[in-house]
C-alpha cells in the first residue's frame, strides 16, 4: 500500500520546517512507500517560498498551490486530488497534530476500517473560547447524525482512497467527512491521539465558524437522510401544513353554517389559507427536488449505491 499524507497550510510559515523534518523522521520508518502533499491555501506570508523549497530537495513531496484562500475544506479536497495513495492521511500544519500518530491510524485501516479519526482526549487548547464549543459541537453531530464521534474537528484522519474519491466536499464540510462517508456504509473507529499547543502562528479558527458549522450540518442531515428522497421531507411538511389549515377552514366552516358565527374579518381564517397554500408550495417544491435529484444523478451517473466487493463476477457491473 502507498501513504500519502494530505497537510493545508496557510499562513504557517514559522511551522513548515519543523513539521517537515518531524513527518520525515515518521516516514522514513514506515514500511509503506510515502508521499507528502503540501496544499498552499493562498498564504499571504512565506509558506509557499518554504514548502516550494523543501519541494527542490525532497522528491517525495508534492505541492498544490492555490491563486487564494479558499479554506480548509478546499484544500483537503485538492489534497484528495491530488494525492496518489491507497491509504490517505489527513493532518494540520500548525503542529498541534503529533505526526507520529500515524503508524497508529495505518494499523488500523490494516485491521480492517476505512475510516479512523482521531481524538485528541488531552486537547491542549483554551477551554472557553475552543473546548467547550467543540464539546457542545461533537454532540449535537452526533446526535444529528447518528456518528457517534467524540471528535469531529480533528483533522488527523486515515482513510482508504475508495472513501475520498466517492465524497465532494463543500463549505466547511471538512470537518463532516466521517459523517458523510456513513452514507456509504462504511466502518469507522476512533482512537486517542496526541495534541499538542501551538508555539508558533495563530489559529485560524474561532467562535464565528459556529454559524457556518450549523447551517453545513444541517446540510449533510438533509443529504445523509432525503438526498436522493428530497419528496419525502418536504411532502410531509406540505401534507401536515395542507391538513392543519383544511381541517381549520372546515372548522370555521360548521360555525358559519350551523352556528351563526361570521367568518369576515378572523385571523384564523387567514392563518387556514396561508397554511394550505404553504403546503401546496412545499409539495411543489418536493416535486421539483424530486426532478433536479434524478438529473444529477442521471446526467452524472451518480451511483445510488456503493460496491465493497463482487464474488464471482467482475467489479464492473455490466453497461
Amino acid at each position: 500500500m502507498k501513504i500519502s499524507v494530505v497537510i493545508p497550510i496557510y499562513n504557517e510559515e514559522e511551522n513548515i520546517e519543523a513539521l517537515y523534518r518531524e513527518l520525515a523522521e515518521v516516514v522514513h520508518d514506515l514500511p509503506q512507500e510515502t508521499e507528502i502533499v503540501f496544499v498552499d491555501d493562498g498564504s499571504s506570508d512565506r509558506s509557499l517560498q518554504i514548502l516550494e523549497e523543501i519541494q527542490a530537495r525532497e522528491p517525495g513531496v508534492i505541492v498544490v498551490s492555490f491563486r487564494r484562500n479558499f479554506g480548509q475544506t478546499a484544500a483537503l479536497s485538492a489534497g484528495f486530488d491530488y494525492a496518489d495513495g491507497d491509504i490517505i492521511i489527513t493532518m494540520d500544519g500548525d503542529l498541534q497534530n503529533d505526526p507520529h500518530d500515524i503508524p497508529a491510524l495505518i494499523r488500523e485501516i490494516e485491521a480492517g476500517y476505512d475510516v479512523v479519526t482521531g481524538w485528541r482526549f488531552k486537547r491542549k487548547d483554551p477551554f472557553l473560547s475552543r473546548r467547550l464549543p467543540s464539546m457542545i459541537a461533537n454532540r449535537i453531530i452526533s446526535w444529528i447524525t447518528g456518528v457517534r464521534l467524540h471528535d469531529y474537528g480533528c483533522t488527523l484522519k486515515a482513510f482508504r482512497r475508495e472513501v475520498t474519491s466517492n465524497i465532494r466536499l463543500y463549505g466547511e464540510m471538512h470537518r463532516f467527512i466521517p459523517a458523510i462517508a456513513s452514507g456509504m456504509g462504511i466502518s469507522f473507529t476512533e482512537i486517542k491521539v496526541n495534541h499538542r499547543p501551538r508555539i508558533h502562528g495563530t489559529s485560524k479558527y474561532g467562535i464565528t465558524r459556529t454559524l457556518r458549522v450549523i447551517l453545513d450540518l444541517m446540510t449533510v442531515k438533509f443529504m445523509l437522510s432525503y438526498a436522493t428522497r428530497p419528496l419525502h421531507v418536504f411532502g410531509s411538511v406540505g401534507f401536515v401544513a395542507t391538513s392543519i389549515g383544511f381541517f381549520l377552514a372546515l372548522y370555521m366552516t360548521v360555525q358559519r353554517q350551523f352556528f351563526a358565527v361570521p367568518m369576515a374579518n378572523r385571523p384564523l381564517l387567514l392563518l387556514a389559507v396561508l397554511l394550505i397554500f404553504i403546503g401546496i408550495q412545499f409539495v411543489t417544491i418536493g416535486l421539483l427536488a424530486e426532478l433536479v435529484v434524478r438529473t444529477y444523478h442521471e446526467s452524472q451517473r451518480k451511483p445510488i449505491y456503493y460496491v465493497r466487493r463482487v464474488v464471482g463476477r467482475p467489479d464492473t457491473p455490466p453497461s
